[in-house]
């Protein structure tokens, strides 16, 4: 059966689910109901956030070309209209309709950053292996949240958004809180981003060690040669209690590679890992060689992380006495769906955000569902479970993902998933079905290729803006919420009603201000501060912005 597209009208989704369909009965669009929904019994909305896309302005440095950069209101991104796979002809902007609206989140990353299985000692032998803004992963989560609940319109045919897809890494360590974390913040509520010990922070940020930011002492770490600042209260302020209104649309979920595996690399297969996580050893440090020893391999593909634990119980002597803190524990495929499914999550809807109780049941995390009259969405599991931070899909998902774009071939079919086409080359065997066949990124595109019915597939994991042109269909994948220059996507689908469909996707910023203030630890000053940090953070890969025509678009395709 449809794993979700029957959900819609399910007993499980109860009255506020049975108040939609009669809605779209009466010939509301999908969209339309979502946000009519939504705006009944949404928190308030802060009127201090000022609805801003990426075309009117984007945060960008102040002065200067080197050391520790602050920033400030930078010019926006002009829409760059695409033709690859389509005319684009004159009247359209006249003539079209509007057939969906949503936002997509990708790798928003929200860390526990104390975490004994976390590998920031990888630093020594690569720069870019622990980033100094990790701390404020799940402030900066909310600022998004708050962002696109002033936004509320798509800004190019002015449609209401009808819900909010992440496309996976929605956390960053495969543990329990971390999912409780993020169900809150994408749910609304209060949660405190601080887990071992309850009265204060235990991490590598004031261990002493110069090898990392150590903003609350004088300490001339690496990064405050480059000109990070010292902040007094820094690490009391990022442990501090978080608030988050919550999504006003509804949302759904895509897991991502950091959501199932270890450091979104290793196997869950064997206990070293979850008894690190949960454990009270935490190794801080490693010897330069010995670091890039276990990054190169990892880089090459280690799905069990044998090097890893080879280094942890080489050096584990120098592993130093935290808070154990069994909250940290992995989550399964199932318990994964189960956290979803939980009523206290629900927010806006729906409930399971794209999970039901058959995929429960299946442990499968791939799902389709009714984005409006003519529109279905397919979101696919693209994480091996074998290990390995690229993805691949099994015999059993390929087929699934035919037999959905057959059943639906008179709709227009939006495709989900983490990865992108390029990084789907690891075919490691899934450990519960180690004689089914993986498939990588060239065998899905062949796949979506003869459906004509598929206008997108929209994805992350590179932390990268980059569009591509298909056969039939655009390939969209996204820039992460954790990295510079920290984005997420309104994407818009039209009818031109002259043989063709446009796609616009425009980058939109969290709400936080673009200039930041070193005394203001609030909320909102941590969430600018994230996003400056970002910035600056040493070894990070310059133009993950991406080309013009992977930012703001107009994407032309022909209508099938």
């Amino acid at each position: 059966m449809d794993a979700s597209l029957d959900a819609t009208t399910g007993s499980i989704m109860g009255p506020a689910l049975g108040r939609r369909a009669f809605l779209l009965a009466s010939g509301m669009t999908a969209s339309g109901v979502a946000l009519e929904m939504a705006l009944s019994s949404a928190p308030a909305i802060s009127s201090t956030v000022t609805p801003s896309t990426t075309v009117h302005t984007v945060a960008g440095p102040r002065h200067g070309t080197g050391g520790y950069r602050r920033l400030s209101d930078g010019p926006g991104w002009r829409r760059v209209t695409r033709t690859e796979l389509a005319e684009a002809k004159k009247g359209r902007a006249d003539r079209r309709t509007a057939l969906a609206c949503f936002v997509q989140f990708t790798d928003l990353h929200i860390t526990d950053v104390q975490n004994p299985q976390r590998y920031e000692f990888l630093r020594a032998g690569d720069t870019g292996s622990w980033r100094p803004q990790e701390a404020l992963t799940a402030v900066g989560a909310v600022s998004l949240i708050e962002q696109v609940n002033a936004l509320r319109y798509g800004p190019a045919t002015r449609a209401p958004i009808g819900f909010v897809m992440t496309t996976g890494d929605n956390t960053d360590n495969n543990s329990r809180i971390e999912m409780e974390w993020f169900l809150t913040a994408m749910t609304g509520g209060r949660f405190t981003p601080n887990t071992g010990d309850p009265g204060g922070y235990e991490g590598v940020q004031n261990s002493g060690l110069g090898l990392y930011w150590q903003p609350d002492s004088g300490k001339r770490d690496v990064d405050k040669r480059v000109g990070f600042p010292r902040l007094d209260g820094f690490l009391e302020a990022v442990i501090r209690e978080v608030s988050s209104p919550g999504l006003a649309v509804p949302w759904y979920s895509t897991v991502g590679n950091h959501d199932q595996l270890f450091g979104g690399a290793y196997s869950t297969a064997g206990g070293f890992f979850a008894d690190l996580a949960t454990g009270s050893r935490k190794l801080f440090a490693l010897p330069a060689s010995e670091a890039g020893a276990v990054y190169q391999a990892l880089r090459r593909g280690d799905p069990t992380g044998a090097r890893f634990r080879t280094a942890w119980k080489r050096y584990k002597g120098k592993a130093r006495t935290v808070t154990a803190d069994e909250r940290r524990a992995p989550l399964s495929p199932h318990a994964y769906i189960a956290a979803h499914l939980d009523p206290a999550y629900t927010g806006s809807g729906p409930v399971g955000h794209g999970y039901t109780r058959d995929n429960l049941d299946s442990g499968r995390l791939d799902y389709s569902f009714r984005i409006a009259d003519g529109v279905v969405g397919i979101s696919l599991d693209t994480t091996d479970r074998g290990g390995d931070y690229r993805g691949s899909v099994g015999t059993r998902q390929l087929a699934w993902l035919e037999r959905t774009l057959k059943t639906h071939a008179d709709d227009t079919a939006l495709i989900f998933s983490h990865h992108p086409s390029w990084a789907m080359t690891n075919l490691a065997p899934h450990p519960a079905r180690p004689h089914e066949k993986r498939h990588g990124g060239q065998e899905l595109l062949a796949v979506l290729s003869k459906h004509g019915n598929v206008a997108a597939w929209v994805n992350g994991h590179s932390h990268l803006n980059k569009i591509v042109a298909h056969h039939g269909f655009w390939e969209v994948s996204t820039a992460s919420h954790v990295d510079y220059p920290q984005l997420a996507r309104v994407v818009e689908l039209a009818d031109n009603h002259d043989g063709t469909l446009s796609l616009f996707t425009t980058l939109v910023e969290s709400a936080a201000p673009h200039r930041t203030d070193f005394t203001d630890l609030s909320q909102s000053g941590l969430a600018a501060l994230y996003r400056e940090l970002s910035f600056n953070s040493p070894g990070m890969r310059s133009g993950l912005a991406g080309l013009p025509g992977d930012r703001n678009t107009e994407l032309l395709l022909k209508r099938r």
